[in-house]
């Protein structure tokens, strides 16, 4: 446990930092959004090139990783549309409610974290993951957002929202840079020397910024959620009338979502990679491994900037995102040694 914590760490701190900053009013919070810029253009997709050019074909190309983590994605969407919509909670809340519960933070978090504990063989399961999340598992939560409108509305809502997930995904440089990096790798090319260099600096950077950046953008949404607050108390003892702030989210409609994150999809995944290769599927352990911590990080921080842009009660995001992470700073080291014994 210990040397797995020892690892880990400085990963934590990172996060941490950021966070630090950004509340103390050190880092500006407008700076916040060239953070993300930075990492999810420039540093992120050098990093996933440079893995996936590195890794073998075969690893990238692994349909048995696929349809484990596919499985068990659309069953952790399902599970918590189906059973956290509510008098509170209708389309649009349920399906980010269920899109933070099954993206983990690979991206910023989970590439760099996983192949300084598993080793570069890691890279080639968590690229899988990370595409699958990226052009299903998302396209279909806001899909399912658009679902509040009645009958044929609701359907159009949802085709025209998938529509837009689609382009969000052609403009999103991460899955270019991962079919680029799969491309190189089964042609088995290099990319000329100065360019390789200038990649090789971007992907070195990704790691730290993005874990500064996932601090800071926590940091973020705790100040807004304050501030959202104070204004909701203000209003109502003015007694105003007319549109009124929503009001905070309730713990019972955040924990769950939490214990679905860091429990039960990691279990899911463990067990239905378990169960397929009892039948037969040519899935191995350590790529099994990889991806069950994979489902044991913390949610996708930018699951609450889609919130935000597509309605949702963005406060509630936030906070499960928070306590998915501040959760996983010691549920995840435990699920490292677990699997490793």
């Amino acid at each position: 446990m210990l040397p797995v914590f020892l690892v880990t760490f400085p990963f934590f701190a990172l996060i941490a930092a950021g966070y630090g900053a950004a509340r103390a009013r050190i880092l500006p919070l407008d700076a916040i959004p060239g953070l993300n810029t930075f990492v999810l253009y420039f540093a992120l997709p050098c990093m996933l090139l440079r893995f996936g050019a590195g890794t073998p074909i075969g690893q990238l190309l692994d349909g048995s990783v696929a349809l484990v983590w596919g499985i068990c994605a659309l069953a952790v969407v399902a599970g918590v549309v189906a059973f956290t919509r509510n008098a509170r909670i209708g389309w649009n809340d349920a399906a980010f409610g269920a899109l933070v519960a099954a993206f983990p933070n690979t991206g910023f978090m989970g590439v760099p974290l996983l192949v300084a504990i598993l080793g570069a063989q890691a890279a080639g399961p968590i690229i899988i993951t990370i595409a699958f999340d990226l052009v299903v598992t998302s396209s279909l939560c806001i899909a399912l957002s658009r679902l509040d409108g009645a009958g044929g509305a609701g359907r159009h809502g949802a085709m025209l929202a998938a529509r837009k997930a689609l382009r969000g995904i052609v403009v999103n440089p991460m899955p270019w840079s991962i079919l680029l990096g799969v491309l190189l790798s089964a042609a088995r090319w290099a990319l000329p020397g100065p360019v390789e260099r200038t990649v090789a600096m971007l992907a070195d950077a990704a790691s730290p910024v993005a874990l500064f950046t996932i601090g800071a953008v926590l940091a973020r949404s705790a100040l807004l959620a304050r501030e959202h607050d104070a204004s909701a108390a203000v209003a109502e003892a003015m007694g105003a009338t007319g549109h009124m702030p929503a009001a905070k989210a309730p713990w019972s409609d955040v924990l769950p979502v939490v214990a679905v994150k860091l429990l039960a999809h990691p279990l899911l995944v463990w067990g239905l990679g378990l169960g397929a290769i009892a039948l037969g599927l040519p899935l191995s352990h350590a790529a099994l491994v990889t991806i069950v911590l994979v489902a044991a990080l913390p949610s996708a921080s930018n699951v609450s900037m889609l919130a935000e842009r597509f309605g949702a009660d963005n406060g509630r995001i936030a906070r499960i995102i928070l306590w998915t992470t501040v959760i996983a700073f010691l549920s995840f080291p435990l699920a490292v040694s677990a699997l490793r014994n």
